[in-house]
């Protein structure tokens, strides 16, 4: 151990740290003293001067006190310092981390600010291939919060998720990864909510499909990032009933599944191939919500509208298909051309779909004799949400469609939609006033002579204008 080494110690221990030389140094100092007092006080007894000599001798003390003050005050003694790694002639101040360009550093220890990342690269599967991406990422001080291993044919697929310093560029994370022998590396910015570990998280998916038939898709999305996810029927064109095996299908980017129904979930993620690790744990989550079958949460709210009446919102399912029915024969023909933009024939056509928890949620809206007098539909459209509402004619005006309307864009926000879509037409005045009664951002679009409304979600102001169940 060197002599620094000992001293540090020594002083974190509280003994006081001592050096010959210094003894040396003030007992020399001591000595010179004592002869210069000498030779003063001899001057001043003998010579003809001696009062003034005196007053200008202690003038002089006075001056050179004030002096040592100033001059201790200013260059104060710093602890020892510990070694920091920095290289000599670095423009660090020793001792205080600054810099001169900025004259403020930040204090050893104190970390700056820092950004999240999700990155994924393909390493070779031999031994050393993580040492040294571990490696690269900690010589750019990037801190590994989760890594994910998806084991491949030829390689090992690595999901990490970093926090690194905020002035590194994601172009240099990346060419450094490379460097380090990951390839297809992928990068993309993270949030608070990827910090949850991955069991946890699929484990809170898993539940979320428990417990809402309606929430698969959605789950599904959560699951393996941005992709998009439809739900087709099983039989192409050519009747073919097998052309997605019972197990599903995993071609690249492109992921086939069968639903309960017989149905086929097609998931696309065009920037990313999928790994047979996601393709299971897909298939895992389709394969619990079909042993479970058809469910829906119970749960309603009654509202009294402003005249006075009291109705029911609730959500609806398949069960409800014949009252639904009812509720259409009632409905006049231009209050059923404007919800489904034309002539309107058989609605068995469409109900099954509509009130099906696979393609979205529906919420009806019962009176006291529970008779269903409306319904508004939350439609998953691929990576889009579409919303829909049908009010019986006696009960229009009312306030209703716009208490249906701000349950479902409220759910949206819940599941993390972006936004929400309408398509009416301009002469349906009901439902552009609904729209704008969210106080949501809006943008209109005229297509082949239909309006759609697309409204954009703000989590913050969501909350604060529409909450469910009021």
């Amino acid at each position: 151990m060197n002599r620094k080494t000992t001293d540090v110690t020594r002083a974190k221990n509280g003994r006081p740290v001592h050096h010959w030389r210094r003894d040396v140094v003030e007992l020399a100092a001591l000595f010179t003293a004592v002869a210069v007092a000498d030779a003063v006080a001899n001057l001043i007894g003998h010579g003809p001067d001696g009062p003034a000599l005196l007053l200008i001798s202690a003038l002089v003390l006075l001056a050179t006190a004030a002096f040592h003050t100033w001059w201790a005050r200013r260059h104060g003694h710093a602890p020892p310092a510990l070694d920091t790694g920095a290289r000599p002639g670095s423009p660090e101040r020793a001792g205080t981390g600054e810099s001169p360009e900025d004259g403020q550093g930040t204090p050893e220890g104190v970390p700056g600010p820092s950004t999240l990342w999700r990155l994924r690269t393909t390493v070779r599967d031999e031994p050393g291939s993580l040492a040294a991406l571990c490696t690269a990422l900690a010589g750019h001080r990037v801190d590994i919060l989760s890594l994910q291993t998806h084991p491949l044919g030829h390689g090992t697929v690595d999901e990490f998720l970093l926090r690194a310093p905020g002035t590194l560029p994601a172009g240099e994370l990346t060419h450094a990864v490379a460097l380090a022998g990951g390839s297809g590396t992928w990068i993309e910015r993270a949030d608070a909510h990827d910090l949850v570990d991955a069991p946890t998280r699929i484990l809170g998916l898993a539940t979320r499909t428990a417990l809402d038939a309606a929430e698969l898709p959605l789950a599904l999305r959560q699951l393996l990032g941005r992709c998009t996810i439809r739900q087709l029927p099983a039989a192409p064109a050519d009747g073919a009933q097998d052309a997605v095996p019972a197990e599903g299908v995993l071609e690249d980017t492109v992921l086939r599944l069968r639903a309960p129904e017989g149905s086929v979930i097609t998931v696309e993620r065009p920037y990313l191939p999928f790994t047979p690790t996601e393709f299971a744990r897909a298939r895992a989550l389709v394969e619990l919500d079909s042993r479970l079958g058809p469910r829906i949460p119970r749960g309603q709210d009654v509202l009294t509208l402003p005249e006075g009446d009291a109705i029911t919102v609730r959500r609806a399912g398949t069960d409800d298909v014949a009252a639904a029915k009812e509720m259409h024969g009632r409905c006049s023909s231009r209050t059923l051309s404007l919800r489904y933009h034309g002539p309107v024939g058989d609605a068995d056509r469409y109900l099954n779909h509509l009130l099906s928890p696979r393609y979205g949620r529906t919420l009806a809206v019962e009176t006291p004799s529970r008779r269903i007098v409306a319904l508004g539909h939350l439609l998953w459209d691929g990576d889009e949400t579409e919303v829909a509402l049908l009010v019986e004619d006696a009960w229009q005006r009312r306030g209703v469609g716009s208490q249906l309307l701000g349950r479902l864009v409220a759910m949206a926000a819940e599941a993390g939609c972006a936004s929400v879509y309408a398509v009416t037409q301009a002469s349906n005045t009901g439902m552009v006033a609904a729209m704008r009664g969210l106080g949501l951002p809006l943008d209109y679009q005229i297509e082949e002579g239909t309006l759609v409304i697309t409204a954009r979600l703000e989590p913050a102001a969501v909350s604060g204008r529409l909450t469910v169940g009021e």
